[in-house]
């Protein structure tokens, strides 16, 4: 059953003055006379003198610049040495014992693009496979950086620096163990792996490459 709403309740005193019998009109209620208006409040005036810096802020004059430090600037990064690791292996075996290196850098955790592999001799099957199709989308997968990438000292100049670096010294001429080594050492951020002969690798390294 739905509320009905209450009639209000007015008292007698608040009902105003009753009809007449005489009139039967309301006598009407006059209007209270407006009494003069509250002042407003004053405006603020324009703001005083400003107070002084807290002393933290204030630059002391009685204290000399000092001069800038000499040397390097401050905040420069210094270079970065890559750590060295040589895996013995022959000839004919360092293409098979960088792979294998290669597999326990990716199960350690490295991501696949962390990697770039340098061979001395013969191409890297994946490598020779890729530049079958040309360069351009040889390089481009380079560029893209999603997975190892295998590339040789002919044209490993061309390879940007990643942390991971590994050198084959799987054959070629004389010197391209020191131009392989040379080129790692500058593009390897973190880590370097060299799988080859120990002998021929130590007296490259300690010929200062």
């Amino acid at each position: 059953m739905p509320l009905i709403p209450e009639e209000p309740q007015i008292h007698e005193s608040a009902q105003g003055p009753r009809a007449t019998p005489a009139s039967g009109r309301i006598a009407p209620t006059p209007r209270p006379v407006p009494g003069p208006r509250p002042a407003a409040p004053s405006r603020p005036g324009r703001p005083g003198p400003l107070r002084p810096a807290p002393p933290m802020q204030r630059t002391p004059r009685d204290v000399a610049a000092k001069p800038a430090p000499s040397g390097p600037a401050a905040g420069a990064a210094a270079p970065v040495t890559p750590q060295i690791q040589l895996i013995p292996a022959s000839v004919e075996g360092a293409l098979d014992a960088a792979e294998e290196a290669v597999d326990l850098l990716l199960d350690s955790g490295r991501a696949p693009g962390d990697v770039l592999v340098i061979t001395t001799g013969e191409q890297h099957p994946w490598a020779a496979h890729e530049l079958s199709f040309g360069e351009t989308s040889y390089w481009a997968q380079h560029d893209a950086g999603d997975d190892v990438f295998y590339t040789d000292v002919t044209i490993a100049t061309r390879a940007a620096s990643r942390p991971v670096v590994v050198v084959v010294v799987n054959g070629g001429p004389e010197d391209a163990a020191a131009s392989a080594l040379s080129a790692a050492h500058s593009r390897a951020g973190a880590l370097l792996i060299v799988c080859g002969d120990p002998q021929r690798i130590n007296s490259v390294l300690g010929a200062g490459v």
